[in-house]
């Protein structure tokens, strides 16, 4: 392959891979806890909290609610990271194959 061909090759790759790294960051992600839904986009950061409180919650379960909330967290952050790890790492395979 000669270098002009490998120059267009990497340029079209750079744009696929500046197209997914955008699409990623506008995705949303949800986490869920028994208690609580986080909503995040693909910059991890935090949209919404949500509550599934009913009306036998007390301030005493305030502790477990804040567990519940970094559950939730972590679920949406795993989501986002796996969804990014599998969408970007088809350009690390592809452009070893240019070399």
């Amino acid at each position: 392959m000669n270098m002009q061909n490998l120059m267009r090759e990497a340029q079209k790759v750079q744009a696929q891979l500046q197209k997914t790294q955008k699409e990623l960051e506008q995705t949303i992600y949800e986490g869920n806890s028994s208690l609580v839904k986080v909503v995040i986009n693909g910059k991890h950061e935090v949209q919404s909290v949500k509550f599934n409180l009913d009306s036998d919650f007390s301030m005493d379960d305030m502790e477990m609610l804040e567990d519940m909330v970094i559950v939730a967290m972590n679920d949406a952050v795993k989501k986002a990271a796996s969804d990014k790890e599998a969408k970007l790492s088809k350009y690390g395979s592809g452009l070893t194959g240019l070399m």
